[in-house]
């Protein structure tokens, strides 16, 4: 059991064997409701002849999702006292998420209400727990309070906005506040880094695109189930399992296939790579909304064309490709011998628009892609054992 209230005390960041606990992977879980609701929703758009609406909403609603899971994950990196009071904090951020996925359906309306409340729930639990570190930490008081002032009065924003619109905004005053969200984080390290663990945070951001990875699957496989469930189901779904197979088993090879732990060596690195997971995290869910328009397009079901459902599936994959080169494998290797065989397999996945049977072709792409990874990350791991 664990104490009522411990003194709060920042985490060694060279903590041997540090792992994410079953809070953090409970609490995961849960934002990934949201997720699978803007992915979900994302798809409807597509077969309703509302993709470019349905994009740009999606853009909206995610960033959403992903700016609370970074602020959670973050600071527990640092500070996690695993002490009850930190438990029913935790406990209400994940309450918070719950509203903000039940209001994501609605953003694609165009209404933030529901969003914001869940958004001003989830901002009590980490307020509180900044100034919970705040007391704990002296020699990061003051970053610890600029993160605990900036977030209210960001959130003060929100709650102002919500209550002179009712939540409903335009596009530019949601991207106004989320440039302000953003703010608050490079403000607040500026008074003193925050003693973050780089294998933990690597961990964290693994597990949760394992887990949005899983909720792609998933949406694909109810699709597929309700086509097969039909009398004669059209042989142009074979694409779909077979492409939407290899692309998904070869973005989780991919994204696993180096060690980005021994790279986060600060908060240089560490920004641009924690922020820029919303392109991987993104795409990912995106192209899980993709797979299952082209179903419905193969059933004749949806009111989208070839080209409009091919490109839900290739731009996804050549987002996830060029976020991960830029924001995963340059930080290891950034010469041509990486960056040449990304180019062309986004290159590719982009001109397979207009290719029958996209999903499969985009498919083949990223087997050759991973291929080709497997073997340079081999050659650098002979060339530094013979160094050794």
């Amino acid at each position: 059991m664990p104490s009522l209230v411990r003194p709060l005390s920042p985490r060694d960041p060279q903590e041997d064997h540090r792992a994410a606990t079953p809070l953090e992977l409970f609490a995961d879980l849960c934002y990934v409701v949201a997720v699978a609701q803007a992915g979900l929703t994302l798809h409807h758009e597509i077969v309703e002849g509302h993709a470019a609406h349905g994009l740009l909403f999606f853009a909206m609603a995610f960033f959403a999702i992903f700016w609370a899971w970074l602020n959670f994950a973050w600071f527990n990196s640092a500070y996690d006292p695993d002490d009850t009071l930190h438990r029913l904090l935790t406990l209400l951020q994940i309450f918070g998420s719950l509203v903000l996925a039940a209001g994501v359906p609605r953003i694609f309306e165009g209404d933030f209400a529901l969003g914001i409340i869940g958004y001003a729930i989830m901002r009590v639990g980490l307020v509180l727990m900044w100034l919970r570190a705040a007391a704990g930490h002296p020699e990061r008081r003051t970053t610890a309070m600029r993160y605990a002032i900036g977030l209210i009065v960001v959130q003060a924003g929100w709650v102002t906005v919500l209550l002179v619109t009712g939540g409903y905004m335009p596009v530019w005053l949601f991207v106004l506040g989320v440039t302000l969200d953003f703010a608050v984080p490079f403000y607040a390290e500026r008074a003193g880094a925050t003693p973050w663990h780089p294998h933990h945070i690597a961990e964290r951001y693994g597990l949760f695109f394992i887990i949005v990875l899983g909720e792609t699957v998933l949406s694909v496989a109810l699709a597929l189930q309700v086509a097969l469930d039909k009398e004669n189901p059209p042989a142009a779904l074979a694409s779909v399992i077979a492409g939407g197979v290899l692309i998904t088993f070869c973005a989780w090879w991919l994204y696993f296939n180096r060690d980005d732990a021994a790279v986060l060596t600060g908060n240089d690195v560490g920004f641009v790579w924690g922020f820029g997971h919303y392109v991987i995290f993104g795409s990912v869910a995106a192209f899980g909304a993709g797979l299952a328009a082209r179903v419905e397009y193969y059933e004749h079901y949806a009111d989208v064309s070839d080209i409009v459902s091919s490109a839900f599936v290739s731009v996804p994959v050549g987002a996830f490709l060029v976020a991960s080169w830029f924001i995963c494998v340059r930080l290891h290797d950034a010469s041509a011998r990486t960056m040449v065989p990304f180019t062309v397999a986004i290159v590719a996945s982009l001109a397979l628009i207009w290719v029958p049977y996209t999903e499969l072709w985009v498919g083949f792409v990223m087997s050759a892609l991973l291929a080709v990874e497997l073997v340079l990350t081999r050659e650098t791991t002979d060339a530094v054992g013979e160094e050794s």
